[in-house]
């Protein structure tokens, strides 16, 4: 018979109300409904957005398809799949129009809403003041400049000094982005864990693509015709939104627990001012 001393009961107490307010922060985020959402309004807005920029490539690429297959990371006959859904840059040059491009920039404007939200829930803030939608478009513009960026750069198989490069970027821009959208209300060593752990799942998320999305494609294409296509790709966007959000998350209970043992390691330290009247 397993005998547990009181100290221990404790303990396996604490460590049960930890795991409550880990699973109550998860709870509240809401993450899969804006995983979802995400995936909905990066479809409807952001991917059209990205469509004329990439068209603007003067390197004579695919465009967009090409941009979207490398960065799913997926075999050459699952991009040929993707590459029947997109026009070619030409064709998206000639019959793109400045209102038809204004109005996509309007519409991706929202993306930066969900984000804010998204970032604001995460560390229980209340939502920002409406003259600070400026954030929105800055980082809209900030977010188009680095998905071409990199997408110009050689895949990892071609130049693995550049993939770092873009990782690093990557890992700056999620920096950036919660820094920027709250405010300045979350200090930059606090934010930091949330971006690393954004840019580590998109890097797994993009094995996943390999190795699930990849196969999939090029089998629903078969089944369904564009249609199947299109559902994987939507089922990835929704990954996206996952790790999108759960990053930030994941870095804050991160932050949170290495703060609480820095307190318990050095409590003479956090009451020393209290203790030193006078002062």
């Amino acid at each position: 018979m397993l005998v547990t001393s009181p100290f221990g009961r404790i303990r396996s107490a604490i460590r049960r109300a930890r795991a409550g307010r880990r699973w109550a922060h998860v709870r509240e985020l809401d993450l899969w409904p804006r995983a979802l959402g995400f995936a909905a309004l990066g479809f409807l807005t952001l991917v059209p957005l990205l469509i004329v920029v990439s068209a603007a490539d003067a390197r004579g690429g695919q465009g967009f398809a090409q941009w979207l297959g490398d960065g799913l990371g997926v075999s050459q006959a699952a991009k040929g799949e993707i590459e029947r859904l997109f026009a070619l840059p030409g064709q998206v040059l000639r019959t793109t129009t400045a209102l038809g491009l204004a109005l996509l920039a309007v519409f991706g404007l929202s993306f930066g809403t969900v984000m804010q939200s998204g970032y604001e829930r995460v560390w229980d803030l209340p939502p920002a003041r409406w003259w600070a939608r400026w954030r929105h478009a800055l980082w809209l513009a900030v977010l188009v400049g680095v998905l071409y960026l990199l997408a110009i750069t050689s895949p990892w198989h071609r130049s693995p000094a550049r993939g770092l490069i873009a990782v690093a970027i990557g890992t700056l821009f999620f920096w950036w982005s919660q820094r920027l959208l709250l405010g300045g209300r979350v200090a930059w060593t606090a934010l930091l864990p949330g971006a690393v752990a954004t840019m580590l799942g998109l890097l797994g998320l993009r094995v996943f693509s390999r190795l699930v999305f990849s196969p999939l494609i090029a089998s629903n294409a078969v089944t369904y015709g564009p249609f199947g296509t299109v559902l994987i790709l939507q089922t990835w966007l929704v990954a996206i939104g996952v790790v999108v959000f759960g990053g930030p998350l994941a870095g804050r209970l991160l932050h949170d627990e290495l703060l609480r043992r820095r307190r318990r390691r050095s409590p003479a330290r956090d009451s020393g001012p209290a203790a030193e009247p006078g002062r």
